[in-house]
């Protein structure tokens, strides 16, 4: 299951309310950030501008590929570990507006986790260390240590056991 804390809302759609639930100057900010660094090639300056302006926590040689997006909202709710690289395309979710509530929840990536390029993960997932997690993959609950998962939905390829076998 994952770890989101619920927020409900009367009325109208939690998206009529955003800026009830986040500064929208806060918003431009982070969308202006998010976007010089989807398109700079310089990984340095990547992670320099996401620990900087958007307060994310980002471990050594850690690697964002081209066109990450990342949550606009609520970005310092996502820490990435060191050494791993984050695919090409890949969206990193930490909200998720919905008709009668909004939800927020943490989203940790582990030390040298491989993410594909195309991959969607959701609010309130746990990513372990050394996991692998196919391109295009939508990462709606946590992924155990060390495990290679595919799909949508996701699910187990190979247990960590199962990997080690195959070295």
């Amino acid at each position: 299951m994952r770890r989101t804390t619920r927020y409900p809302v009367e009325g109208a759609n939690s998206l009529w309310h955003v800026y009830k639930t986040v500064p929208f100057w806060k918003v431009v900010k982070n969308f202006i950030v998010i976007q010089l660094a989807r398109y700079t090639p310089i990984l340095g300056l990547k992670n320099w501008l996401y620990r900087t302006f958007l307060k994310m926590k980002i471990g050594d040689q850690t690697s964002f590929a081209l066109m990450v997006m990342l949550d606009v909202m609520f970005p310092e709710k996502i820490s990435v570990g060191r050494n791993t690289v984050i695919g090409y395309n890949t969206t990193i979710l930490a909200h998720e507006y919905l008709i009668k509530e909004y939800r927020l929840g943490d989203v940790e990536i582990g030390d040298e986790v491989m993410i594909g390029a195309n991959s969607t993960i959701l609010p309130g997932v746990k990513i372990g260390n050394h996991a692998i997690v196919s391109a295009g993959t939508l990462v709606h609950k946590d992924v155990p240590e060390g495990c290679f998962v595919g799909g949508n939905p996701m699910r187990v390829i190979y247990t960590k056991e199962e990997m080690l076998e195959r070295e």
